[in-house]
């Protein structure tokens, strides 16, 4: 049996980072996705995809990612379900992540929301907190002069 999910989205709200009570971080967000394909009217319509991350990955991705963040996410569909207030059972789905993937520079959601274009900072050394991340100084596809536009005709999935 194969149940592998990846998923390119938008973050619809900022994750909502938890802790079990054995200590595990667990984080829930909600990630727009556009269909590949336009309705009748021409338009794109978008899913929204409820995904769920464990432990440091959660914590990475609360720290780093937020409301309007681009972000590629790896991991498996899991179905549930629970009696709600009414008595009625109701049924959920949502993307497991093994791997969440951020796919913007951290401040390119602040530029983008005042009309800017993202700024690259080179040739600085990571806090420790950033040690995970490629800098930019050493990412073979940074030119320094804005993000790399994908056309859903680039993307393998």
């Amino acid at each position: 049996m194969i149940n592998r999910v990846v998923l390119v989205g938008r973050l619809t709200k900022d994750p909502d980072l938890r802790y079990t009570p054995s200590g595990a971080a667990v984080a829930r967000f909600t990630l727009a996705v556009n269909r590949t394909f336009s309705n009748a009217q021409g338009e794109r319509e978008t899913d929204f995809i409820n995904c769920t991350v464990w432990r440091k990955q959660a914590e990475n991705t609360a720290n780093f990612l937020k409301k309007g963040s681009l972000a590629g996410v790896e991991g498996r569909i899991q179905t549930g379900s629970y009696e709600g207030q009414d008595g009625k059972r109701v049924y959920t789905t949502e993307v497991v992540a093994d791997s969440v993937q951020f796919l913007e520079p951290k401040n390119a959601n602040t530029d983008r929301s005042q009309g800017q274009q993202p700024s690259y900072q080179q040739n600085q050394s990571p806090s420790p907190s950033q040690q995970n991340h490629t800098r930019v100084d050493e990412d073979p596809f940074s030119s320094g002069s804005g993000p790399i536009e994908v056309s859903d005709d680039d993307l393998p999935f």
